[in-house]
């Protein structure tokens, strides 16, 4: 038999009336922060996922900062060690500040999505982003040359 419920059938058809678990709220189901779910409605999923999308992207951007700080120091490059100490220093405390950043910009977006409001306007982390990396490359290629 294929699973289907034919006419002919004295099988009863599958009981459907049951919920799945993870719809049903109890132990474990409380949602956080709680301060922003307890506002609002919740919005369409495909908007939350995206919010979440790049919340991530911010956070894949932080592990990258830290790699990159922490190879710079590690690796024996041909680099005056004070500039490369400052160029690795410079990249990992851009990679602990990226993190806040995503979580207060996921959570302005996300409150925002929920009370049906117009989106906040982008935070400015990619500016500090890009002078810190512009005042890395400017270490380097100083260590470079000394």
């Amino acid at each position: 038999m294929t699973g289907r419920h034919d006419a002919g059938s004295t099988a009863p058809p599958p009981d459907r009336s049951t919920t799945d678990p993870d719809d049903t709220p109890g132990v474990g189901s409380v949602r956080r922060p709680g301060r922003l779910f307890a506002v609002g409605s919740d919005p369409d999923p495909r908007f939350t996922l995206a919010n979440e999308r790049t919340f991530l992207a911010w956070i894949r951007t932080s592990l990258a900062l830290f790699a990159a700080g922490i190879a710079l120091e590690g690796l024996n490059l041909p680099i005056h060690a004070g500039y490369r100490l400052a160029a690795a220093v410079l990249l990992i405390a851009l990679g602990t500040l990226t993190p806040a950043h995503a979580w207060y910009s996921w959570l302005r977006t996300e409150r925002a999505l929920r009370l049906s409001r117009g989106l906040p306007p982008p935070t400015s982390m990619a500016v500090p982003l890009a002078v810190g990396l512009l005042t890395v490359g400017v270490l380097l290629t100083l260590g470079l040359l000394w």
